[in-house]
């Protein structure tokens, strides 16, 4: 039976595999400073950005991550699904609806008005999945790379 919990120091090795096979996934590459980064801010709990794993018979084979977002739209927060990676030979067992579960349930406790994540429009497996929650928002994300040598 998979076990939905949140992330901890123990997970380390586990997580950076995943992690790994999710920047591969996504053909982005950072730097180990900027990974080793993303990992202590995951466990330091004063920092808003959490992480929850999906574990079958003691191995980590899924993980999401996670933030809360204020909004000048609703009274309470939103939640941020940034992060969702599950092991390519545990696919379709149901480890991601899970791991989306999980972080649906943490933001209902925390009282997020909204849940909400982002996806590649090309990630036809994912969007499967995405597409039995809601259908997509319509928006369309613009990305400007801001660098203090820009001012």
């Amino acid at each position: 039976m998979p076990l939905i919990r949140e992330l901890k120091e123990s997970d380390k090795l586990a997580w950076s595999k995943l992690w790994d096979g999710y920047l591969l996934f996504y053909e982005t590459e950072l730097s180990a400073e900027q990974s080793g980064l993303t990992w202590k801010r995951l466990l330091d709990s004063n920092f808003n950005m959490y992480g929850l794993v999906a574990e079958v018979d003691g191995v980590v084979l899924g993980i999401t991550h996670y933030s809360f977002q204020n909004s000048t739209w609703a009274p309470v927060n939103h939640c941020y699904l940034e992060d969702l990676f599950v092991a390519t030979n545990s696919r379709g067992q149901g480890l991601g609806r899970l791991l989306i579960e999980g972080v649906k349930k943490v933001a209902i406790v925390a009282g997020s008005s909204r849940l909400y994540w982002n996806t590649d429009s090309t990630n036809a497996t994912a969007r499967k999945l995405y597409d039995s929650y809601t259908h997509d928002s319509g928006k369309v994300q613009y990305r400007i790379p801001l660098s203090p040598n820009d001012i």
